[in-house]
């Protein structure tokens, strides 16, 4: 492991540690009972801190390393420093509750991506939508909840796509089923702006869209919508991103992420190119327009 650490937001820096920590205590031959009753706690809580769900605490950290028999003294300080940045807030806390545990994950995921690979079925993916999309979709999902509510999800977003503009936009390629063009979220004028904003952003090169025409007929993954990160850095793994209705799951197994990149590109092989794609949504485009 390098000596430098510092790189990276606070989730993927736990996750790192995470990695790290299992790595040493798999080399050391020990299982994760084995390190649970070393610091008096439940194996679950070890679990948790290796996957990079839960924040380390130094002292903890301090004992395995100790436990690991781990003597290298750069190593050791590289760890504990990885420890105390892990611990440093992101800029999504300034959101309050309105940014769930399950959701803090994502956008530290989506910040130190390289590149991100997404299938969807139904909707624009939230990096890519406008502000009228998004907040028509909060008022959708939640009706009861009051407009104020709604307003502070699109800020949320708003600030998300902002951030990632800053720290330099990763490689983003997108699959989308035909429905999610035709999908009239918000009705036809927010529909058209929305689609209108995904052939301007591909025009930019910050994106590369394909789409899954209705005559393709049935394909691998179909109705089953997920976000594929690969990072720049050898140490952090890929992982694969799944919706539910309240919450997600992050999948990092190597041959549960190989599935996925394998589903990936048979997406890609049955999808429309990148051109034939943004003439399909230019002709959806002038038909909403004459509705």
């Amino acid at each position: 492991m390098s000596e430098h650490t510092s790189g990276g937001s606070p989730t993927v820096r736990r996750r790192r540690l995470g990695a790290e920590l299992r790595r040493l205590r798999e080399q050391a031959g020990l299982s994760a009972d084995d390190a649970a009753r070393h610091l008096e706690c439940s194996p679950s809580k070890i679990s948790r801190v290796e996957t990079g769900r839960t924040p380390a605490r130094l002292r903890d950290v301090r004992d395995l390393l100790d436990l690991y028999k781990l003597q290298d003294t750069s190593r050791r300080q590289a760890l504990l420093d990885l420890v105390r940045q892990a611990k440093e807030q992101g800029w999504w806390q300034s959101f309050g509750d309105a940014v769930p545990e399950w959701l803090e994950t994502l956008i530290g995921l989506e910040g130190d991506a390289q590149a991100i690979l997404t299938y969807e079925s139904a909707l624009v993916p939230g990096l890519l939508q406008t502000e009228e999309y998004t907040r028509a979709l909060a008022l959708d999902f939640d009706r009861d909840g009051s407009p104020s509510e709604a307003e502070r999800t699109v800020a949320f977003k708003r600030e998300r796509q902002k951030r990632l503009s800053q720290s330099g936009w990763p490689q983003v390629r997108v699959i989308l089923d035909e429905a999610v063009l035709r999908r009239p979220v918000g009705g036809p004028g927010v529909l058209r702006g929305q689609l209108e904003h995904l052939l301007a952003e591909a025009a930019r090169g910050r994106v590369t869209i394909q789409v899954i025409p209705f005559e393709a007929g049935g394909y691998q993954a179909q109705g089953f919508p997920f976000t594929l990160f690969e990072f720049p850095d050898a140490r952090d793994q890929p992982v694969v991103y799944l919706e539910e209705l309240a919450g997600a799951m992050y999948l990092e197994k190597a041959h549960e992420v190989q599935r996925y990149k394998v589903a990936f590109e048979k997406l890609r092989a049955c999808a429309l190119g990148p051109d034939e794609a943004g003439a399909m949504i230019t002709r959806i485009v002038e038909k909403v327009k004459q509705e």
